[in-house]
């Protein structure tokens, strides 16, 4: 046995042949917005909640729909479909919890579709002209189910 490879650094130590470089890839969890389906990075997602009671909160902008109680955390719940222009639902049964640094958001959506691995290459920006500033960037699906936006999270909240 080699010792020099044995106790070889790590940027010293050759590529492995076969295996995929995860930078060209990133995990996204794709959920449902009307006929929308949209992407978060997976790294953002903390929870998905079932049945939860929303608690209305005045005075906050309308696609603020209040704040549920995650084990002893306030977590406000953001509407996706209101802060998209789109018609709300009234049904508040599925929450996504994102994490944006010190602060965890809820996000209402009508059902979570599925986990995937999205090439970056695969990713196209939105045209130039575009002025959805919730989105930034979109795709089609390898599966061939349709196209994902991919939703940018730190444009959620106000900056106010």
């Amino acid at each position: 046995m080699n010792d020099e490879i044995l106790f070889a650094r790590e940027d010293d130590s050759p590529e492995p042949i076969g295996t995929d470089d995860s930078s060209d890839s990133q995990k996204y969890l794709i959920f449902m917005a009307g006929h929308l389906k949209l992407g978060v990075v997976a790294e953002y997602v903390v929870e998905i909640l079932h049945n939860q009671v929303i608690t209305y909160l005045p005075m906050v902008p309308p696609y603020i729909r209040g704040i549920i109680n995650m084990r002893g955390m306030m977590i406000p719940i953001l509407d996706i479909r209101d802060r998209l222009g789109l018609q709300s639902l009234k049904d508040d049964s599925l929450v996504v919890v994102i994490n944006l640094g010190d602060v965890q958001l809820g996000i209402l959506v009508d059902a979570v579709d599925q986990m995937l691995d999205i090439q970056k290459v695969n990713i196209h920006p939105l045209p130039a002209n575009s002025t959805q500033m919730l989105v930034s960037g979109m795709c089609s699906l390898p599966d061939g189910s349709g196209t994902m936006m991919v939703l940018d999270c730190e444009q959620l909240l106000p900056n106010d």
